[in-house]
């Protein structure tokens, strides 16, 4: 992708090349948020996604000599930001090996969509009046999205609150525009299999589910 010599964060990042520290601080005060926002979609917690996020701006800082305008910043910042999240998922994976014996599943047993969607249901009929509220919709939601795969979550965000393009997200995941299409595509459907028994009962709308 070339240059876009109108892309003001490029601009910044080549400030940043030259060790000018005040544009460093303004890259980090562009997407903190956004950054720590994507982490926490793909890991457990808050914390764990700020200290993600500082492990990004690390990189970033580290490798500020070697960079080289070629596409968008935010294109190879979020190319760097899946990096530490796949990284971080294997580190979290083998832990789980480790101290955990996963019990092996029959043919028959429910899914982990179908495990979630349940548990949640169950929970609703115990506190009705909490699961109305807008945050309790929005914490089924974002447990729905935690139980897509890293790949389906990392495509997914990045289609939706960052707005790519599949090109884009292509680039950033090191993967072709066709495999991005085919993943969003897969965690649409995982997503409307999640969220149906919700919408079913009335604790979500059509429009969240969407």
């Amino acid at each position: 992708m070339r240059y876009q010599q109108s892309d003001p964060d490029v601009r910044l990042m080549l400030r940043v090349r030259d060790d000018d520290a005040g544009a460093f601080e303004e890259l980090v005060r562009r997407y903190e948020a956004r950054l720590v926002r994507l982490m926490h979609t793909l890991g457990p917690s808050h914390q764990l996604a700020e200290d993600l996020t500082q492990e990004i701006f690390l990189r970033v800082y580290r490798a500020r000599k070697r960079y080289e305008p070629g596409a968008k910043f935010s294109t190879w910042l979020f190319t760097i930001a899946g990096n530490v999240a796949r990284n971080s998922t294997r580190t979290l994976s083998r832990r789980r090996e480790v101290n955990e014996v996963d019990a092996p599943r029959g043919s028959d047993a429910p899914s982990d969509a179908q495990l979630l969607a349940s548990t949640a249901l169950e929970a609703s009929g115990l506190m009705p009046t909490r699961l109305s509220e807008g945050s309790e919709r929005a914490e089924m939601v974002r447990q729905a999205v935690q139980s897509l795969s890293e790949r389906q979550r990392m495509a997914l965000m990045l289609s939706r609150f960052e707005n790519m393009s599949y090109i884009e997200i292509a680039e950033t995941m090191e993967l072709t525009p066709k495999a991005v299409k085919s993943l969003l595509s897969r965690a649409r459907v995982n997503l409307k299999e999640i969220l149906q028994p919700y919408v079913d009962s009335g604790l979500i709308t059509k429009e969240v589910e969407s």
